[in-house]
C-alpha cells in the first residue's frame, strides 16, 4: 500500500499532488475494493490506461445501498448509515479508520471557520438523533466537545430555550454556529423571531418528509428574517463522504483542498463536462481512503474555474435505475 496517510490526505497543496495522490487511490481501491474492481472492469476500462484524473471511473453512489463497499476483509470501526425505511433504503458507509473523518471535518472546519473552541455550537437537529449511525451526529458531538462553551448543545424540539439561549449569546456577544436541519429550522422561525446579525445558521439540508421541498432561494429568505442574519451557511455532506464542502451564502460551495467536484453529463455518465455546464455532480473524496474516493452522486449541479460548485437539484431515481447491473 502507498503512503496513503491522513497526514498526506489532508497536506495536499496543488493540482499535481491531487492528481497523483488520485492515482495512487485509484489504484489501491480498484485491487482492494472487490466491489470497484467489477465495476471498473465491467466497463471495459484497463487500469494500466489510467495516467491521468479525468480517466478514473466513479463508482455511482446507489452501490452503498446494495453493496459492501470496502478495501478491507476486516470488521470496520463504525459504520455511517442514512436515513431510510427499509435497510434497501439505506446507504452504509463501512469506516475502518475513524481518523481519517475525525481529521477531515476538524481540518476543513478549521480552515472555513477557524478554532472550533472559539464558538459556542448549536444544534437542532432530532431527526438525526432519533436514529442510529448518523455521520452527522457524531462530528456534530466532537464540535460540541471541542468548543468548551456551557451553553454549546442540543436542542431537539425546545425552542423556547433555543430563542433563550440566542438571546444570551447575542448580549454576550458570543461567536455562535447554529447547525439545523433543513425542516427544524423552519419549524422554529415560525413561532420565534430573533436579529442576530452575527449568528452562523449553517442548514445541513433535507425535509426528511416533514415539509414540502422548497426552492433554496425561497428556503434562505424566511431563515434570514427569522434570525436577523445576512445570509445563510450551508453544509454539503453525505452518508458516502467522509469530507464536507460549506457555502457561507448563495448556495455556492468551497472545497477543501482534498476533495474536488467534477460534472458528468447526464446521457453519458462517463464524459466529463467542463465549467459551468450543467449535470450530475462527481465527488473525489481523497479521504475515503479505505471505501471508494470517486463517487458519481444523485445531485446535479455545476462546477466554476475557480473549483466552488453549486448544487441544482437531484436526479430521478429512474435515471439511476439498473446500476447494479455493473458489478454482476
Amino acid at each position: 500500500m502507498q503512503n496513503l496517510s491522513p497526514d498526506r490526505i489532508f497536506s495536499v497543496s496543488d493540482s499535481l499532488e491531487f492528481e497523483k495522490l488520485s492515482l495512487d487511490i485509484f489504484n489501491y481501491q480498484v485491487r482492494k475494493c472487490e466491489v470497484y474492481e467489477r465495476f471498473v472492469s465491467n466497463l471495459g476500462i484497463d487500469i494500466r490506461e489510467v495516467k491521468d484524473l479525468n480517466s478514473i471511473p466513479f463508482l455511482p453512489i446507489e452501490f452503498f445501498k446494495s453493496q459492501k463497499i470496502s478495501c478491507s476483509k476486516d470488521e470496520p470501526g463504525i459504520i455511517f448509515s442514512s436515513s431510510g425505511t427499509t435497510a434497501l433504503s439505506q446507504s452504509r458507509h463501512f469506516v475502518h479508520n475513524i481518523d481519517f473523518y475525525i481529521q477531515s471535518y476538524r481540518t476543513a472546519f478549521s480552515l472555513f471557520y477557524g478554532e472550533i473552541s472559539n464558538y459556542t455550537v448549536l444544534a437542532l437537529l432530532p431527526s438525526y438523533l432519533e436514529r442510529d449511525g448518523s455521520s452527522l451526529i457524531y462530528m456534530v458531538n466532537d464540535l460540541i466537545s471541542l468548543s468548551k462553551h456551557q451553553k454549546s448543545g442540543y436542542f431537539l424540539d425546545n425552542h423556547d430555550l433555543l430563542k433563550q439561549t440566542l438571546q444570551e449569546l447575542k448580549a454576550s456577544e458570543s461567536p455562535t454556529i447554529l447547525i439545523g436541519v433543513t425542516y427544524a429550522l423552519l419549524d422554529f422561525v415560525e413561532n420565534h423571531s430573533i436579529e442576530f446579525p452575527e449568528l452562523i445558521v449553517m442548514e445541513t439540508g433535507g425535509m426528511k418528509g416533514k415539509r414540502r421541498e422548497i426552492l433554496r432561494t425561497e428556503l434562505h429568505e424566511v431563515l434570514c428574517a427569522g434570525f436577523g442574519v445576512p445570509g445563510i451557511h450551508s453544509e454539503y455532506g453525505m452518508t458516502e463522504l467522509l469530507s464536507q464542502a460549506y457555502s457561507k451564502g448563495s448556495g455556492i460551495f468551497q472545497s477543501p483542498p482534498w476533495i474536488k467536484v467534477r460534472i458528468r453529463d447526464t446521457n453519458d455518465p462517463l464524459t466529463l463536462l467542463g465549467n459551468e455546464s450543467t449535470g450530475g455532480l462527481n465527488i473525489i473524496d481523497l479521504a475515503n481512503v479505505h471505501s471508494c474516493s470517486f463517487i458519481a452522486t444523485q445531485d446535479l449541479g455545476k462546477c466554476y474555474a475557480d473549483g466552488s460548485f453549486e448544487v441544482l437539484g437531484r436526479f430521478d431515481h429512474s435515471d439511476i435505475r439498473g446500476c447494479n447491473l455493473l458489478v454482476q
